[in-house]
């Protein structure tokens, strides 16, 4: 069965006179989301002829950084979930979603 369907995910960033972002925003249309701001993002994408991942990291320079900090946690949690799903490798996922602990512990992101 070939493709029947495309979905597209655009985002357009928007540069200072230096090329720093200054506003980054998204749509995704078929999941409802229509020209929606963030101040972050982290695509990867596997080249599968290379066998390497292709990466772009973008921020805005406005973005806080406790936020920065919150959202590399956040990260590293949901990369943690998608491991498991994708590999069904409990005993690793566990491993890594102790590292996301001792790494909200030490930039004291968990709530008392």
């Amino acid at each position: 069965m070939g493709v029947i369907h495309k979905s597209d995910i655009k985002f357009t960033v928007g540069l200072d006179e230096n090329k720093i972002p200054e506003e980054i925003n998204w749509t995704a249309e078929d999941g409802g989301i229509k020209d929606a701001e963030s101040k972050a993002l982290m695509i990867s994408v596997w080249d599968h002829k290379a066998k390497d991942t292709l990466r772009m990291d973008l921020w805005t320079k406005d973005m806080p950084v406790d936020e920065m900090k919150q959202f590399f946690h956040q990260t590293l949690v949901s990369m943690a979930n998608t491991f498991q799903r994708a590999t069904d490798d409990q005993k690793m996922s566990d491993t890594m979603r102790d590292f996301c602990d001792y790494f909200a512990e030490k930039l004291e992101l968990k709530k008392q």
